[in-house]
């Protein structure tokens, strides 16, 4: 599904990370320079695909990591409607496990995006979960299960 809007792009976005703070901010910087516009163009329809969407490593109906696992399971005890949510697996396709790393500026996956926007990773989504967050976030974005009397 994925995977074949990124089989054509060029593998040259992998910049390797070494050395102090100036050069890490300088290789970021060239990372992000490196996103194609290809890329970024197929990475803005999966966020703009479903009000919620996740990048994350394996499937919902099996996450490849304890990450993803645990992102996928708050989401289902949040109540999210699968109608409403897109899941996108980085492990299908390396230009987008790159991609999405640059396009958020966050160096892990899972990624939570809620109507467009970056919400975090499994740490902050965990945190969310616990304060309420969460729970306020997606019902304001109206991506959760309707409640019988709200049919």
């Amino acid at each position: 599904m994925f995977a074949s809007r990124f089989s054509m792009l060029s593998k040259s976005m992998r910049v390797g990370r070494s050395g102090g703070p100036a050069v890490g901010f300088a290789l970021r910087a060239q990372q992000l320079r490196l996103l194609s516009d290809e890329t970024k163009k197929a990475i803005d329809e999966a966020v703009h695909s479903a009000p919620v969407v996740l990048f994350m490593k394996g499937t919902p109906e099996a996450p490849a990591c304890g990450f993803s696992r645990a992102t996928i399971q708050l989401l289902g005890q949040q109540g999210v409607d699968p109608a409403k949510f897109a899941a996108y697996n980085v492990l299908e396709d390396p230009e987008l496990r790159q991609g999405i790393k640059e396009y958020s500026e966050w160096p892990t996956i899972p990624q939570l995006y809620v109507n467009d926007e970056f919400v975090g990773g499994c740490d902050i989504i965990t945190n969310m979960s616990q304060t309420g967050e969460l729970a306020e976030l997606l019902d304001a974005a109206h991506a959760l299960i309707p409640l019988e009397h709200d049919k």
